[in-house]
């Protein structure tokens, strides 16, 4: 089926269009979009009173892309966090004259409003005093997740020389700007549909719902191969261990041409005020 062939419909229609890595959030009684923008070159905030409202919402660059150095270029898959009392959000850049070196970086605004608030630069995510390993390479896609009172990451990051392999691999946090413990290796890509193109496990995002900690990420190359993968955890276990995940053999989420539906991937979770669970995602 040729990619013009199919008709609009639900499944295939946009929400905001051109944006990937899309993150959405009701924080505070008011919704909130970041994404990654065509050029790769900064961070946009919308905010709106509802979730329909994002779609037509201002949308304000709040960060750009240095003119030389660290965080120059590829400014990829922002996310917005209520932290502490404290607005983060967190990112991967790569540098201007080395546009592939990307590690995670964290923004924070101390303002009551994100949008008009004023951001600094925290600098790089940092490890944990006891962890030479964790963004010593390609590293990306942070997010960040609660449960039982104690704060945890999970990112991609990768190993080896060829084939490049990227993993996902979690670990406790500090403070939103420090992990508290060496990172934990959560899932590898061990399955022929992770691995085409290139072998991949990256954009995790995590939702806790109905007794267990679902968290999907997205697989192989960005073409349309491109998936999402799911773990799946007791809500009453431990994340730091790895016998509690569980991880599903099969995509949750692929390409369906009868539907117009071409390499969907790095998705976000989010609920309604009315406790219904959505996922957004670009494809």
């Amino acid at each position: 089926m040729n990619c013009n062939d199919y008709r609009r419909t639900a499944w295939n229609t946009p929400f905001i269009a051109q944006r990937a890595d899309p993150y959405v959030k009701l924080i505070d009684g008011k919704w909130y979009f970041t994404a990654s923008v065509p050029a790769y070159d900064g961070i946009v905030l919308r905010c709106a009173d509802s979730l329909e409202g994002l779609r037509t919402a201002a949308e304000k660059e709040i960060w750009h892309a240095h003119d030389t150095g660290v965080m120059g270029a590829h400014i990829w898959a922002p996310e917005l966090h209520r932290l502490d009392g404290c607005w983060y959000i967190y990112f991967a850049a790569g540098e201007k004259d080395d546009g592939w070196k990307i590690r995670p970086w964290v923004l924070r605004c101390q303002d009551e409003d994100p949008i008009h608030g004023t951001w600094e630069e925290c600098g790089m995510m940092q490890r944990a005093d006891d962890d030479y390993f964790s963004f010593t390479a390609f590293s990306l896609d942070m997010t960040v997740f609660e449960l039982h009172g104690k704060r945890y990451c999970i990112w991609a990051e990768k190993v080896s020389v060829d084939p490049m392999i990227s993993n996902l691999y979690i670990a406790e946090m500090e403070t939103p700007l420090k992990l508290k413990t060496p990172q934990m290796l959560l899932t590898s890509p061990t399955y022929a549909w992770e691995r085409h193109g290139f072998w991949v496990n990256e954009g995790p995002t995590v939702i806790c719902h109905e007794g267990r900690v679902f968290m999907t990420y997205s697989a192989s190359d960005t073409s349309p191969a491109y998936c999402m993968g799911l773990l799946w955890m007791d809500a009453a276990d431990d994340p730091m261990d790895i016998s509690a995940w569980h991880k599903v053999n099969q995509p949750v989420l692929r390409t369906d041409a009868e539907k117009g539906l071409f390499g969907p991937g790095h998705n976000t979770f989010f609920t309604d005020e009315n406790g219904q669970v959505y996922s957004s995602y670009h494809a």
